[in-house]
């Protein structure tokens, strides 16, 4: 069985107001055997949407390589805007060595209310997916209930991407489910009655498009 771990640290500014949550990176991360096209950072995967929603959101010119110069501007955009990345998994076990988030067993987390405790500017946290099993939004839920938290999600807004917000130590704290930026999550997309509108007014209209109009609000 593969031993999946995390291979980034925490990436926290100290003016993050703002953490983007998922669970892992693909495992070929984790062995160092990247890809032509990955960036060795923190959602790098050529396969993965989330820098290419956010190079069309803040026109950032980013290098979509395996080399220092792409990760360093990643890493000044997030300083920039004071977003923080702390993703919900430090190590899971894989029978089939593969990204699929069900394919997570006997899954360890990492303690983000701690991490939040130290890190009191953040008052957002962005879910890179929902409560769907083994989801960021699945794990978060957990970890409370590891805890033993007496802290609960008080839904907001039902409508996708959902949102929540909680209190801890006395501080509000909201969370957003975005679509996921996998391309596993465009069928879902594809369902969702306000992109079908949206396409039927524009056939060029895609799912990165609707992932752009999505995040541009709560980014």
């Amino acid at each position: 069985m593969f031993h999946h771990t995390h291979p980034f640290k925490p990436f926290i500014p100290k003016n993050a107001t703002k953490l983007i949550v998922g669970t892992l990176p693909p495992p070929r991360f984790t062995k160092g055997e990247l890809k032509e096209g990955d960036v060795n950072f923190c959602y790098g995967s050529r396969d993965g949407l989330l820098w290419i929603v956010l190079d069309v959101i803040f026109e950032l010119g980013l290098k979509f390589e395996t080399t220092e110069a792409a990760i360093k501007q990643r890493k000044d955009f997030l300083k920039r805007r004071g977003i923080g990345i702390c993703d919900m998994v430090e190590s899971s076990r894989r029978d089939k060595i593969d990204a699929s988030d069900l394919g997570m067993q006997e899954v360890e987390l990492r303690n983000i209310t701690e991490i939040l405790q130290q890190n009191s500017k953040i008052d957002t946290l962005l879910f890179t997916g929902g409560n769907s099993k083994n989801g960021p939004e699945y794990f978060f839920r957990r970890h409370l209930k590891q805890i033993e938290s007496d802290i609960k999600l008080k839904l907001i807004s039902n409508e996708v991407p959902r949102v929540h917000q909680f209190l801890l130590d006395g501080r509000l704290i909201k969370t957003v489910s975005l679509t996921a930026p996998s391309g596993s999550a465009n069928r879902a997309i594809g369902s969702m009655e306000l992109y079908k509108q949206l396409k039927q007014k524009d056939r060029d209209f895609n799912t990165i498009d609707f992932r752009v109009m999505q995040y541009r609000e709560w980014f």
